[in-house]
């Protein structure tokens, strides 16, 4: 998904391909390269695999025509030009093509110089824009150090989380030097929040009921009864889509397609410790701590040594936390693993408006994650938090749930788009030592007999403090920081280079940690 250094790439969209061999010759001559698709179709599998600086879009097209391949161009990137290129002057086509947010347009048939002076205008302009977002950068940088070194409370966090997040989307479509500042400030963030993390949790864990004068953030285990229930309660039909591993900066990513039908009120959770599927999401099903739930449901928790799977009883989680509660809901649960599953359940959309609560759990982000570590293909594909962002947007255009968020609005329901836990990209491996019994996880370990650098980790001797179950008496858990990754000594070098720079979950992190909750109302 990236362009090479150097020329700037084109792609000319156009069921005459043989037409445009003249302007692609005039075009290499002065150091550019342009590619072909014959039909909007190719073209916007072309645009998910590559990055391009423009496309020139014949508006007379069989199948797919330009207007309805120039929106999806626009939906899958945004910020990508578009230039229209008509034999038409038709005021009623040209004003759909302007609406739709064209660059320019061209009338056929084009001189090769009309091409080249569009493009030196597009492309300044484009510079011109990374020149300007890069300055505005510049001028807040040191402001946000400052913020982020004054970080005090949660909201503290959250509100440079976003700030860090907005400078990485701004900055993205450019290879101005700025960022890699914004990198270099976020990791220096990571640095501080994981002392602050190793600081707080302890006491946000005793003290989580006591919302009223408390720093402590909102929690995994009072999501659904601070901020799901209270909806329902006064009479919405909610639908709750928790998308697992679904990071803030991803959900920013997939913004401005969701605002189509929905206004977006946002906040971020705290995803409780481990950051992971097992404990942060029954947690957050359950309305408890992991611990509580081995105590009060020992039949609905898997432990970690287990083979069976660790989420299966999501469902049965939620309705214990109704009965808890007092509270009658009519309620339906759908985990979704693949495009099929998610298709039909879309065709039962109907059989779901009776319901006062629907929870949909999508894995698809979550096995990108593991897939990254596992296919060198996805490895290339997804190198780093753009290419992430990247794909999420390439997947969500093209998955069911856009299907579903689509009907939700039209039958006017309210929506909740949330996670369990974020993912960090890891850099930096850290020696771990522990018995056959430790459990696996690299950004995090569980066992009775562990070794580390506890400058390095956040570690915790007394399980039931935060919340975590214990099965023996002398069980440890330790969580990573930062960018690093938990690696024990034999063939350390082996699994440090096979895991760098993938996304992990289970620490300390941001990324992990600091999660969306949104809530949309349709429009």
């Amino acid at each position: 998904m990236k362009r090479a250094a150097g020329k700037a790439r084109f792609l000319w969209v156009d069921d005459e391909m043989e037409l445009l061999k003249p302007y692609m010759l005039f075009l290499e001559e002065k150091g550019y390269i342009t590619e072909c698709a014959g039909n909007g179709h190719d073209a916007l599998e072309m645009c998910r695999s590559r990055v391009y600086d423009i496309v020139f879009l014949d508006e007379q097209m069989p199948g797919l025509s330009g207007l309805d391949t120039l929106a999806r161009l626009h939906r899958l990137a945004p910020h990508l030009p578009v230039v229209m290129v008509t034999k038409s002057e038709d005021e009623g086509i040209m004003n759909q093509a302007i609406g739709k947010k064209i660059a320019d347009y061209l009338i056929k048939p084009v001189n090769p110089h009309q091409v080249l002076s569009t493009i030196k205008k597009l492309l300044d302009k484009k510079e011109l824009v990374a020149e300007n977002a890069a300055a505005r950068y510049l001028e807040s940088r040191v402001r946000l150090d400052e913020a982020i070194q004054s970080c005090r409370k949660t909201s503290d966090w959250e509100t440079v989380y976003r700030e860090l997040v907005y400078w990485e989307l701004e900055l993205e479509p450019t290879n101005h030097p700025a960022r890699e500042m914004v990198t270099a400030q976020k990791a220096e963030a990571n640095l501080l929040f994981g002392r602050f993390v190793r600081k707080h949790y302890e006491p946000w864990i005793l003290q989580r009921k006591q919302h009223e004068g408390s720093d402590s953030p909102l929690l995994s285990p009072d999501l659904m009864e601070r901020a799901i229930f209270p909806l329902i309660d006064v009479g919405e039909k909610l639908f709750l889509i928790l998308i697992d591993n679904f990071r803030y900066d991803q959900w920013a990513a997939v913004r401005d397609v969701v605002s189509e039908w929905f206004s977006c009120e946002e906040r971020l959770y705290f995803s409780i410790l481990p950051t992971a599927t097992q404990y942060a999401r029954n947690s957050l099903f359950s309305g408890l701590m992991p611990a509580e739930i081995a105590k009060y449901h020992p039949g609905l928790w898997v432990d970690e040594s287990a083979a069976e799977g660790k989420n299966e009883q999501e469902k049965q989680l939620v309705r214990e936390l109704l009965r808890r509660t007092g509270r009658e809901y009519s309620f339906s649960y759908h985990k979704v693993n693949s495009h099929q599953e998610g298709e039909q359940l879309l065709s039962r959309f109907p059989a779901l408006r009776s319901n006062d609560l629907n929870i949909i759990v999508f894995n698809f982000i979550d096995a990108l994650s593991h897939a990254r570590a596992d296919s060198k293909m996805i490895r290339e594909l997804v190198r780093d938090e753009a290419d992430y962002r990247a794909l999420t947007r390439s997947w969500f255009l093209g998955s069911p749930l856009e299907g579903i968020l689509r009907e939700i609005a039209n039958q006017g329901y309210k929506a909740i788009i949330t996670t369990d836990h974020g993912t960090v990209r890891v850099k930096n491996g850290v020696t771990v030592v522990g018995d056959r019994e430790t459990s696996t996880n690299l950004r995090y370990k569980r066992g009775k007999s562990l070794s580390y650098d506890p400058k390095r980790v956040y570690p915790c001797t007394l399980p039931e403090n935060i919340g975590l179950p214990s099965p023996h008496i002398s069980t440890r858990y330790i969580f990573a920081m930062n960018y690093d990754l938990l690696i024990y000594p034999n063939r350390w070098s082996h699994y440090a280079s096979l895991y760098e720079n993938t996304f992990q979950h289970g620490g300390i992190s941001l990324e992990e940690m600091i999660v969306p909750l949104v809530t949309l109302t349709a429009k």
